[in-house]
């Protein structure tokens, strides 16, 4: 699995959202991306990927673009 792939399937399995509505996805979009469910997205991020994210990066952290971003900072190339 690639790391884009990794990468979307967090949001999917996480979110319960199609891959067709990725594009568009933001921080409170969607009813299971609260407060609670960006720190899971953090954390699941943080294990798929092995890093840890700054919290400046987590608080920025508000769309599935910004998200693309935000990894390539700690070398995740997607």
């Amino acid at each position: 699995m690639t790391n884009d792939e990794k990468y979307k399937n967090t949001f999917i399995v996480l979110f319960g959202v199609t891959i067709q509505e990725l594009p568009k996805l933001t921080y409170q979009g969607v009813e299971a991306w609260d407060s609670v469910g960006h720190m899971g997205l953090i954390a699941g991020l943080e294990e798929t990927f092995n890093i840890m994210i700054e919290t400046d990066d987590i608080i920025d952290f508000n769309s599935f673009i910004k998200g693309y971003e935000i990894l390539k900072k700690y070398g995740i190339e997607l």
